[in-house]
């Protein structure tokens, strides 16, 4: 089978589906021509095999070389850029983490011959506004990501809570951070690991936003990480904790931080909502139940009145997050044996499959 694909390869979350998505369909022998979305880096990925790092660079270099108006175009994007057309047949992968899709992203979602999301509860939204090419397909656990219990011992002592992602509004960053701090702060029996610099905000942005969080206070166990360049380190510092946080978002496609935490065997807690809601369960999340609706804005990723990424987005309850944090330690004192099922649960072979049985009939 010929196909093409136009996917972003980075360090960032579209980048690291892209690796995995790419890794299946070497394992499976296509023939690939790879449009990549900017420039090809791997430099995060710091475990993959020479020869597929070379496959990547040839299927790349030699993307011409197959190149027929028939072969079927794999798309991992955002919709805002789903509009640019390699071939006349286009398949689109996406995340979508809201509950009402606005004209143009309902108009991109039509354009494509199919368009794949990571959650049931995108797909039905995307339903309700008529858009009847569209399916669920979960995400994968990246096989890169393994267990170190020897990750403890540099806590060892300690409950250490772990808080990923990019710092914005709708992350509930501030709230997190703000309302461990009022419960833990200053307490040397507990440590908060803070890796949530944001890649699309300058240095100065960051150290403003970090100062706020702190109120200009000092707290002894609380640590804020520069940007962790290879997913080595991603892995020792998710082996390192016992709770892990980023699961307290206000609206997600998948939330890849969180879903590997409890992979490895972690304790997240877990808003019980958008992308949440394909992997997390009663039995391997302390799962919450949203209790109100914000509107998502914060001028600067959503913004209101734009063609993309409106609506609303699920709220941060700081006295049920405090009682979760509170229940989440007497349990983390085990492991998360049900949260570990999931690395055989979600695969990207899975992944992979599916997205091929659609494009194949």
């Amino acid at each position: 089978m010929n196909l093409i694909a136009d996917i972003p390869i980075n360090n960032l979350s579209f980048g690291n589906v892209g690796v995995n998505i790419l890794r299946e369909l070497y394992a499976k022998n296509l023939n690939v021509s790879l449009f990549p979305r900017g420039a090809i880096d791997l430099s995060s990925f710091n475990k993959l095999p020479d020869d597929f790092k070379s496959w990547i660079e040839k299927s790349s270099d030699n993307k011409h070389k197959n190149l027929d108006k028939d072969t079927p175009t794999l798309t991992l994007w955002h919709l805002n850029g789903a509009d640019r057309r390699i071939s006349p047949k286009q398949f689109l992968l996406t995340f979508y983490e809201l509950e009402t899709p606005t004209f143009t992203e309902k108009k991109l979602a039509n354009f494509q011959d199919h368009t794949f999301l990571t959650n049931p509860s995108a797909v039905e939204a995307f339903k309700s506004v008529g858009c009847e090419n569209v399916s669920y397909v979960p995400l994968g656990f990246d096989p890169d990501f393994i267990e170190h219990k020897s990750d403890k011992k540099s806590v060892e002592g300690k409950t250490h809570f772990v808080l990923m992602g990019k710092y914005e509004k709708r992350k509930h960053t501030k709230e997190i951070v703000q309302t461990w701090l009022k419960k833990y702060g200053n307490n040397n029996k507990f440590l908060l690991t803070c890796c949530i610099t944001n890649p699309f905000l300058k240095a100065e942005q960051m150290t403003s936003l970090l100062n706020q969080l702190l109120d200009g206070k000092h707290y002894s166990n609380i640590n804020f990480l520069p940007h962790l360049k290879t997913n080595t380190e991603v892995n020792h510092l998710l082996n390192s904790a016992d709770i892990d946080l980023t699961g307290l978002s206000g609206a997600e496609g998948w939330n890849l931080p969180a879903f590997n935490a409890t992979a490895l065997g972690k304790w997240s807690i877990v808003y019980n909502h958008t992308g949440h809601q394909s992997w997390a369960t009663p039995a391997n999340s302390i799962l919450l139940e949203p209790k109100g609706k914000e509107d998502i804005y914060d001028n600067l990723f959503f913004q209101k009145g734009q063609p993309f990424n409106q609506g609303s987005m699920y709220s941060f309850d700081r006295d049920q997050v405090t009682a979760a944090m509170e229940e989440t330690v007497i349990k983390s004192k085990n492991p998360n044996t049900e949260g570990k099922k999931i690395q055989t649960e979600f695969t990207y072979k899975h992944t992979v499959d599916k997205i091929l049985k659609i494009i194949g009939t």
